[in-house]
């Protein structure tokens, strides 16, 4: 297809197109003429996992830069290859100093060790994690998260994995990665919501 058949199908602009194209984001097409290169169906597959990074993940191009290195080198096992994506979708955190910040990060290792989970100690959730047990020690809530976790475990291995083509182009299986990864979160933190509203209204209206 032409650079402006790729546009009406993508709804990517040709100019974007094109900036995607100078920045090696979009892998170039065929030449057929001087002015004139074809594309085909995966120029729009990597346009829609472009799109997915941007729109959901919120990525600068810098980082969309190194998950499109990953996914375009085959040498990369698949899971090295969701790895950076999920890496950097994910929110930094600087680990902070004191006893306090080291007491709340041994909790969340205990935590990952007890669930058994294979996860870097280089892992961004460790931190986001640690920052969050932290805050809600000060606050006096209760840290256990042993529930959170087992329904955790239980969301990502019925629904979540399931839904990445593992045996399908790579891109696609990173789309599919941090579609799934922000959707459904946001997904589970609405219905949280919603039920927390149905309980109080259960619990507190008179009838």
């Amino acid at each position: 297809m032409r650079i402006s058949e790729l546009s009406a199908e993508s709804g990517v602009a040709i100019p974007t197109i094109k900036y995607y194209l100078r920045e090696g984001l979009l892998h170039q097409g065929e030449q057929m003429a001087a002015t004139r290169a074809d594309y085909d169906a995966s120029h729009l597959r990597r346009l829609r996992l472009i799109r997915a990074l941007l729109e959901v993940g919120r990525l600068p191009v810098a980082s969309i830069k190194r998950i499109i290195e990953a996914v375009e080198d085959e040498s990369l096992p698949i899971h090295r290859m969701l790895g950076v994506a999920h890496y950097a979708i994910a929110p930094k955190v600087e680990p902070e100093s004191g006893d306090d910040w080291q007491a709340a990060r041994a909790e969340v290792d205990a935590l990952v060790a007890e669930c058994g989970w294979n996860v870097g100690l280089d892992a961004p959730a460790r931190d986001e994690l640690t920052q969050t047990v932290l805050r809600m020690r000060q606050l006096g809530l209760s840290t256990d998260l042993s529930y959170y976790a087992r329904t955790a475990q239980r969301l990502v291995v019925e629904q979540e994995i399931g839904t990445i083509p593992f045996d399908g182009p790579r891109d696609a299986a990173v789309e599919a990665l941090v579609l799934g990864t922000v959707l459904y979160g946001k997904a589970f933190d609405a219905l949280r919501r919603l039920a927390q509203e149905s309980e109080s209204a259960r619990l507190l209206t008179p009838e």
